[in-house]
């Protein structure tokens, strides 16, 4: 696909399946080069992926439900465990964090832009997941963007052995695409840009 293909095929997947749509050398060669070619405020470089695939990909999503069914209503644990099993369902899941050592070793550094440098790590960390979800479709695989971070955290630290200056952002469960996304309402152009000669 072209550049402009991949930005409009790219969409939220929730239905997707564990096959592999490329070989795994592929998968990591292109995530590598992703994360290298994402830029970040002074070349910081805070962003942190892990991987997780087989039985730590599923072991991840029992953690989000185990912590789930702490918070959620009777009513709504049935909606909300077939919701976490599909993303389990997936071929894998990539977690994003930011290391906090070096974003507030950035503050210290130049303290007359510390109050932009939580700003400035959250847009590194949007440039990150949107180019790594891009990359994901165009290799032919659905995923979508969850945030579970506060739940979870501490319990997968401990189990996938993250260093603790290590903040979660984001995860993405991706797999095969098995049921596409529908058609999405998209605000006229006209108002959303304006020229200005």
């Amino acid at each position: 696909m072209d550049f402009l293909q991949v930005l409009q095929t790219r969409r939220s997947i929730y239905a997707i399946g564990d096959q592999a749509m490329v070989p795994y050398e592929r998968l990591l060669e292109v995530l590598k080069v992703v994360i290298e070619a994402t830029p970040s405020a002074f070349n910081s470089q805070s962003q942190r992926v892990v991987l997780l695939l087989g039985d730590s990909h599923l072991r991840f999503w029992q953690i989000v439900i185990e912590a789930l069914r702490t918070t959620v209503s009777e009513k709504q644990r049935l909606r909300t465990e077939k919701k976490i099993a599909a993303f389990a369902a997936g071929y894998g899941t990539l977690l994003f964090f930011d290391d906090q050592e070096v974003t507030n070793n950035l503050k210290r550094q130049f303290p007359q832009y510390q109050d932009n440098v939580a700003i400035w790590y959250q847009q590194h960390a949007g440039m990150l997941q949107i180019n790594i979800w891009n990359a994901l479709s165009d290799l032919g695989y659905g995923a979508s963007l969850q945030h579970y971070n506060e739940l979870i955290e501490p319990l997968v630290k401990q189990t996938f052995k993250i260093p603790n200056t290590w903040q979660l952002i984001a995860q993405m469960p991706f797999g095969n695409i098995i049921e596409s996304a529908l058609k999405k309402d998209i605000m006229p152009f006209e108002k959303r840009f304006k020229i200005i000669e």
